[in-house]
């Protein structure tokens, strides 16, 4: 008989979580994704009353956010909301707009810090940007690693990772190690 109990991306029971001195890294089984695109002539909508952000930008309110993934197109997120039907519910906000059930496809990573600079710290290690150019509401798409991610800047203390689901393992082993280093 075939075992059917759900499994987070890295293939755990539960949500995989570390700490590295002043960082916790957490895999956020939880969060829904889905995309949005505007139709051509189409005025941007406001789903959840999130205004969509600009370029390299996101927002959030409540347990919503959003960030830029391209010309008039954007990731909603929606924590706690995994398990759910997040595409209809985001289709009926945004009625007229293409989206796209993403939550399978993506695995996001929380990094929280008790201070800024160990973040930047991190950034540091693992991407080709300047970590004090990606402040609070920033988000960028890069390489880390062999890996395209998205990277948002949530709080002053706080960030995501969100890369691809079938690079789980890769990602998680890429941002553990670097939190490992920064605790010597």
């Amino acid at each position: 008989m075939t075992d059917l109990s759900p499994v987070t991306a890295l293939g755990d029971s539960a949500p995989r979580n570390m700490r590295f001195g002043a960082l916790t890294l957490s895999e956020n089984a939880g969060l829904a994704l889905a995309s949005l695109a505007l139709r051509k002539g189409q005025a941007a909508p406001a789903p959840f009353g999130l205004a969509l952000p600009e370029v390299a930008r996101a927002v959030s309110s409540g347990p919503h956010g959003a960030f830029w993934t391209g010309r008039g197109q954007w990731m909603i997120e929606a924590e706690g909301l995994a398990e759910t039907d997040f595409a209809a519910a985001l289709q009926a906000e945004a009625p007229g707009c293409a989206v796209t059930e993403q939550t399978d496809g993506w695995v996001a990573f929380e990094i929280a810090s008790d201070s800024g600079a160990a973040l930047e710290a991190l950034l540091a290690r693992l991407v080709n940007i300047d970590p004090r150019t990606l402040g609070p509401g920033c988000c960028v798409r890069t390489g880390l690693e062999h890996m395209s991610v998205f990277v948002l800047r949530r709080s002053e203390t706080r960030l995501a990772v969100i890369g691809m689901r079938s690079l789980a393992g890769s990602l998680w082993h890429a941002l553990s190690q670097a939190g490992r280093r920064l605790e010597h």
